[in-house]
C-alpha cells in the first residue's frame, strides 16, 4: 500500500508553519510516505504587500511546492493542493486537483462565496473539502456544496472533534479525508490515505478520492 499525505504546510508560505522543506521530506520518508499534497494556506493572511498582484500571489504560493519538490529530489511525489480561506468566510477549505494554471485563471478566488466556489470547483474537476469543520470558530456548510469532509485532522492542541466530522461525512455521504495538518517538528505525522497504487498527479488524486477506493490513515493521538 502507498501512503499519501493530504494536509501539510511549508514554512515559506504558511506563516503558521516553521518546518523547513528538507526536514519535512526527511520526516515523511522515514514514515514511508510516497506522495505529499502541499496544502499551504491561501488567504488574505498569506501574502505581504510585496505580493500586490494576483500573479505575484500565485508565484509566492507555488514556492512551497517548489521547495518540497527540490528537497524530495525524486524520492517523493509532490502535488499542489490548497487550504483556502475566503474573504467572505472564515472557514478553511481544502482544494484537491489544484494546479498553477487553475490558480492563475481565478484572480477573484478569495472573493467568492462558498456557493460560487463550489460551482467553480465542480466545473474544473477540483474537489472542495471542508477542513476540520467542527473546530472552534468554524461554520458548518450546506453539505450539498461540498465534495468532502476532513474526518481526521492530526494537529494536536486543536479541538478538531474528528469523531463528529466522521459522523457528519457518513450522514451526508461526503468524501472522507484524513490529514496530519503538519506544520512543525513537534507535529505527529499520522494522517492521509492508503492506496494500492502511488498517487502521482492531481487528476489521479481526484479520481481516487471520488472512487473512495482507499483507506484512511488516522494512527495518531489527536485528542479531539
Amino acid at each position: 500500500m502507498f501512503k499519501t499525505e493530504l494536509h501539510l504546510h511549508t514554512s515559506n508560505v504558511s506563516t503558521c508553519a516553521n518546518a523547513p522543506a528538507g526536514y519535512t521530506v526527511s520526516r515523511y520518508l522515514k514514515e514511508n510516505y510516497t506522495t505529499l499534497v502541499v496544502t499551504n494556506h491561501f488567504s488574505r493572511f498569506t501574502f505581504s504587500q510585496e505580493q500586490d498582484t494576483w500573479s505575484r500571489k500565485v508565484d509566492h504560493f507555488m514556492t512551497g511546492v517548489t521547495a518540497l519538490t527540490e528537497a524530495a529530489a525524486g524520492r517523493l511525489h509532490v502535488l499542489t493542493g490548497c487550504e483556502l480561506r475566503l474573504n467572505t468566510d472564515d472557514n478553511d477549505y481544502l482544494l484537491y486537483g489544484v494546479t498553477r494554471e487553475f490558480l492563475e485563471s481565478c484572480p477573484d478566488l478569495m472573493d467568492l462565496s462558498v456557493k460560487k466556489l463550489s460551482i467553480l470547483c465542480r466545473s474544473r474537476n477540483v474537489l472542495l473539502v471542508q477542513a476540520h469543520p467542527f473546530r472552534n470558530f468554524m461554520r458548518i456548510v450546506e453539505p450539498s456544496l461540498l465534495d468532502g469532509i476532513e474526518v481526521y485532522n492530526g494537529l494536536t492542541g486543536q479541538p478538531s472533534r474528528n469523531d463528529m466530522a466522521a459522523v457528519w461525512a457518513e450522514r451526508f455521504s461526503l468524501i472522507p479525508t484524513s490529514g496530519s495538518d503538519f506544520h512543525d517538528a513537534e507535529n505527529p505525522i499520522d494522517g492521509g490515505i492508503l492506496t494500492e497504487e502511488p498517487i502521482v498527479s492531481p487528476e489521479q488524486l481526484v479520481k481516487v478520492l471520488r472512487s473512495r477506493n482507499y483507506k484512511l490513515i488516522r494512527t495518531g493521538a489527536a485528542p479531539f
